[in-house]
């Protein structure tokens, strides 16, 4: 008797065993439809719109994710299932490599300066060429150079000011060889009117520049 009730006993014991691990994968492979379901519906989405809730979508993708290395260990085919973590990985980031690729890309400001003072692409890091300068119109460069800063002086950081005196000390250099050339001595005096206004305005302005960031440094 006591011999049937332990046989019965291990019976029951091992049909709850696998009717429990039954369950345990049947849970385990739910997981892992949720977790290939999501980047699938991820990779319908826009680029530039998930790009703009990328931070979301990143969060909902590292919780199913997990939960899939979770479930790993009550998959009844561990191997396959790596696999398809593996796959779904692979794939999940092909579409963040898209996305990232529509990202703006970061502003110049060097290249905003020089763009606003003497027209796009016409200097840059590799072409700080101004023979395009010359006796005809050198003084509207001035005029133009001067207007602008007057414009947006208010809106320049120390950087801005260290690049709008780097150009404006290479069209004075500029200048020099202009006057050679032919330059007027009316349009002459006129940009020397113009130097005597911005310099004193551009010292006084680049101080304050200074001392805001100074400030703001102290904070």
């Amino acid at each position: 008797m006591k011999k049937l009730q332990l046989l019965l006993g291990l019976t029951v014991a091992t049909v709850s065993f696998t009717s429990c691990k039954s369950e345990e994968e049947k849970m385990a492979e739910k997981t892992f439809d949720r977790y290939e379901k999501y980047v699938d519906s991820v990779n319908s989405v826009n680029e530039a719109e998930a790009y703009a809730n990328w931070q979301a979508i990143e969060a909902g993708y590292n919780v199913r994710l997990n939960d899939a290395d979770a479930a790993l260990i009550n998959m009844k085919d561990q191997t396959n299932a790596q696999n398809r973590i593996d796959k779904a990985k692979a794939k999940y980031a092909e579409f963040q490599t898209k996305v990232e690729a529509t990202a703006p890309k970061p502003v110049d400001r060097k290249v905003v300066i020089r763009d606003s003072y003497f027209g796009e692409g016409r200097i840059t890091d590799d072409n700080r060429d101004f023979s395009w300068v010359n006796k005809d119109n050198i003084l509207k460069v001035y005029n133009d150079f001067y207007n602008e800063f007057e414009k947006n002086k208010d809106s320049y950081s120390r950087e801005d000011f260290d690049e709008i005196k780097a150009l404006y000390e290479a069209l004075d250099s500029r200048k020099n060889t202009v006057e050679k050339e032919g330059l007027s001595a009316k349009d002459n005096a006129k940009i020397a009117e113009i130097k005597f206004k911005f310099a004193p305005k551009f010292k006084w302005e680049r101080m304050g520049a200074k001392a805001e960031e100074n400030a703001d440094a102290k904070k």
